[in-house]
C-alpha cells in the first residue's frame, strides 16, 4: 500500500535544491552507499522519534520499475517514494542529488514509513517527515526554503496551512506548501519543544489535529505567519 501520494512528492524539494551548493554525483546509486545512508538516515530518524527504525530501502532498476512496484502512475522527478514499509530509490534521479539532498531524502521517507501519514493533513505529515530530515542537515533555513522566502521579503506571507490541493501534481507553489509545512512544524518544536512535536504527531493520528493541537487553530495560524517572518525576511 502506497503511504500516499503526495508523500511522495516531498521529493521534489530535495531533487530542486540538490543542484547546488554542492557538486551531485554523476554515477548512479551505489547499493553500498545507498544502504549506509538509509542506516544513518534511520539513526536520525529514531533519535527523534524515540524508537527503533528500519533502514528498509530498496534500488529500484528505473523509475518505470519503481513507479509499477509502489502502484502509481508516474515517478517523474522523484527521487524516492515511501511504499509498503519501505522506501523504493529511483535511481536515475537518487543519482543526481547531493550528497545532502541524498540524506534528507531518506530521512523523510524512512519518517513517513516509521511514523505514519494516516489520518492526518498534508501539511502535518510532510512538515514533520521534512522537520526530521532537515534537523541537523547543515541547511539555513532561507536556503531550504528559497521560493517560499523569495514570497514572504516581497510581503506575500501566507494567510493559512497549506491544504490538501496544495501537495497536488503540478501545483502551482508546490515547493512553497512544502516549505510552509516544515515550517509550522519547526514552529510547534520551537514553541514547545521537539519531544512535544513529536508526541502531538502521534496523538493527532489517534485522536485528530483538532483535539491533539497544543493551540487554538487561529493562534497557531498566527504564531505560524510570525515564525515565517522571523526566519525569511
Amino acid at each position: 500500500m502506497v503511504v500516499s501520494r503526495r508523500a511522495a512528492l516531498a521529493a521534489l524539494l530535495v531533487f530542486a535544491l540538490g543542484c547546488a551548493p554542492e557538486r551531485a554525483p554523476d554515477a548512479g546509486a551505489d547499493r553500498g552507499d545507498l544502504q549506509r545512508r538509509a542506516e544513518r538516515a534511520a539513526a536520525r530518524v529514531a533519535a527523534i522519534l524515540g524508537q527503533p527504525v528500519r533502514p528498509s530501502v530498496e534500488l529500484a532498476e528505473n523509475a518505470a520499475h519503481a513507479a509499477r512496484t509502489a502502484g502509481v502512475g508516474s515517478v517523474e522527478g522523484l527521487a524516492a517514494i515511501a511504499h509498503d514499509g519501505r522506501v523504493i530509490v529511483i535511481p536515475e534521479n537518487y543519482a543526481k542529488l547531493t550528497p545532502t539532498g541524498r540524506d534528507v531524502v531518506l530521512a523523510h521517507e524512512l519518517t513517513h514509513v516509521a511514523a505514519g501519514t494516516g489520518g492526518l493533513p498534508a501539511w502535518l505529515y510532510e512538515g514533520f517527515a521534512d522537520y526530521v530530515a532537515y534537523k541537523d542537515a547543515g541547511l539555513a533555513v532561507p536556503v531550504a526554503a528559497a521560493e517560499l522566502a523569495t514570497e514572504v521579503r516581497a510581503g506575500r506571507v501566507p494567510g493559512k496551512l497549506p491544504g490538501a490541493d496544495a501537495f497536488a501534481p503540478g501545483a502551482a507553489r508546490l515547493a512553497q506548501s512544502y516549505q510552509e509545512a516544515w515550517l509550522a512544524c519547526r514552529f510547534l518544536a520551537a514553541r514547545f519543544g521537539e519531544d512535544r512535536l513529536v508526541r502531538f504527531y502521534r496523538d493527532a493520528r489517534r485522536l485528530g489535529v483538532e483535539r491533539a493541537v497544543p493551540l487554538p487553530s487561529g493562534e497557531l495560524v498566527a504564531g505560524w505567519r510570525a515564525y515565517l517572518r522571523e526566519e525569511l525576511e
